[in-house]
């Protein structure tokens, strides 16, 4: 059966070298079939197409052939040597570098069995934490501790891994280079990757003897302290990242970073809309019949609002700049607050006397 490579990739046919490696990146991570979504059968198809399109001399040949050209069923198939669609990958030469795919390389390091990691610095888990947060404490910033129990950077090592006072002499694994070279023949060719050195951890150096704590691992496991400025302004949901506070993976990597995602507890009396803060007041009628002052409750404590005479119900006033802060540091956002009749339950004599005049003069 016939199969549209350009097609598998989403490339036109006239597609330059790079635009087929960016195209062949994009789809492995979109089919992958270790991702929710993933499609093994698609993930399959689209490394069948990067063999073929991904090399010169197999290109030419699909270009002029088809993909009967690597079919040993088919007629126009090419030597029938077998392997992958009747075309040899590995005695072709097709050979890549997995570096050239950034993080894909991880995933074929996965899928084939390169292991180690790529020449680059292993980084550890990125971890998050919730932090609950009350109304006003969202609006002007907290100051919050945090307890987290997790990989951290070995006290009598540093996270080297080597025993303090121990002598330090070159890798003899990687000639202090801090990286190896490894080979591995596969369906799609033969995949030369540069990998982070296994005897040192990229450092290029080693101790004569491990550390006594961590046993050479640069890890030990505790629980951490921290304590967590909360920026004004934050909304429920947010998350703060705080960079290095993370797993730390072991020797020679980089600890990963921990997110403090917020909580906002619900307040009685305010709602917040983006950077505006809203909120409902009852007023006596007679006031905004015939005009009045009175208090409204803000998060900056109580303020005077003038409310004109003949005012509706469900009218809305703005209190400038008493609302939530922007994160910039620049400016708030608006208090809204809308007015509502306050009509009593209970009447004296007098009262509902006077109200019974105002009604016979139609109001």
């Amino acid at each position: 059966m016939s199969k549209d490579y350009y097609k598998i990739l989403g490339v036109e046919k006239s597609a330059s070298e790079d635009e087929i490696k960016k195209a062949f990146r994009r789809k492995a991570h979109e089919h992958h079939p270790d991702k929710k979504n993933g499609n093994e059968q698609a993930f399959k198809d689209v490394n069948e197409a990067y063999g073929i399109l991904g090399d010169k001399a197999n290109r030419a040949k699909y270009d002029q052939f088809g993909s009967a050209a690597f079919d040993p069923s088919s007629a126009q198939g090419f030597g029938g040597q077998g392997g992958f669609g009747g075309f040899d990958f590995n005695n072709a030469g097709f050979n890549v570098n997995v570096e050239d795919f950034g993080d894909l390389g991880d995933i074929l390091g996965g899928m084939f069995g390169f292991g180690g990691g790529r020449g680059r610095q292993k980084r550890g888990r990125d971890l998050e934490l919730e932090v609950d947060l009350e109304f006003k404490e969202a609006v002007f910033g907290a100051q919050k501790e945090v307890n987290i129990y997790t990989n951290n950077e070995c006290e009598t090592c540093k996270g080297t891994g080597a025993e303090p006072g121990s002598k330090i002499s070159q890798c003899e694994t990687c000639k202090g280079a801090g990286k190896v070279q490894q080979q591995q023949r596969t369906m799609l060719g033969t995949f030369n990757t540069v990998v982070v050195c296994p005897a040192c951890h990229g450092k290029g150096e080693k101790a004569e003897k491990d550390c006594g704590t961590c046993s050479g691992s640069g890890i030990q496991k505790k629980e951490r302290k921290l304590s967590i400025n909360i920026p004004a302004g934050m909304s429920h949901g947010e998350a703060l990242k705080l960079s290095g506070q993370g797993d730390f993976p072991g020797v020679g990597g980089k600890a990963g970073d921990l997110y403090i995602r917020v909580k906002v507890k619900r307040d009685p009396v305010f709602v917040r809309e983006d950077h505006n803060i809203l909120s409902t007041i009852k007023v006596p009628f007679t006031i905004m019949s015939l005009g009045g002052k009175v208090d409204v409750e803000t998060v900056d404590g109580p303020v005077v609002l003038k409310i004109p005479s003949g005012t509706e119900a469900k009218s809305t006033f703005k209190l400038r700049g008493k609302g939530v802060p922007y994160m910039s540091g620049y400016g708030r956002g608006d208090h809204m607050v809308t007015v509502m009749p306050d009509v009593p339950q209970k009447l004296t004599r007098e009262q509902k006397k006077l109200l019974e005049e105002l009604q016979r003069e139609g109001l």
